[in-house]
């Protein structure tokens, strides 16, 4: 019997997030440049937090997105090493897989940078299915029903078959 090639998972993006505030910024961007070789955007805060240094309309974090396939299944295998590819159940929701990475030099293939220090980022893996752009697309705009969103327990089985991960 032949799939269906509109029920197919595949990522659509994968986006890293690094925060801070004044030097830190600045360490977090060159960190996210130095794993991507890509421009990083900064992020402004919306929220105050006196804890941190953060108010609102101040820049407290960067972030970067990455459409390239190849880069995204290159970057993820070199992260998933890293966690030991293990991942709980709550990182997986509806869509969405997101992770933390506590240290970049724990990442195969990056060396230590004297100017970053040890730092840590986010990584969030968008999945979607066929035919999401009509729902995106801004004329003609159709529906994208519950049915074509993507299931936690596909994007386990998903991540299983193409990366060997274990989720407990």
């Amino acid at each position: 019997m032949k799939e269906n090639k509109m029920r197919e998972i595949e990522i659509e993006k994968m986006v890293l997030n690094c925060g801070g505030t004044d030097d830190k910024l600045e360490k977090s961007v060159k960190l996210l440049e130095m794993i991507t070789n890509g421009k990083v955007m900064k992020i402004k805060s919306t929220k105050r937090i006196p804890g941190f240094g953060i108010s609102p309309g101040k820049i407290s974090g960067c972030k970067i997105t990455l459409r390239n396939k190849e880069k995204i299944y290159d970057l993820l295998k070199r992260f998933f090493a890293v966690i030991n590819n293990t991942l709980s159940k709550k990182q997986i929701t509806k869509n969405f897989l997101s992770f933390g990475i506590h240290e970049y030099i724990e990442i195969p293939g990056l060396e230590y940078n004297r100017d970053i220090g040890i730092l840590g980022f986010e990584a969030v893996v968008v999945f979607k299915r066929k035919g999401k752009r009509v729902f995106i697309k801004k004329i003609k705009k159709g529906k994208y029903p519950e049915k074509q969103k993507v299931t936690k327990e596909e994007i386990i089985e998903f991540l299983q078959k193409n990366f060997n991960m274990e989720v407990k």
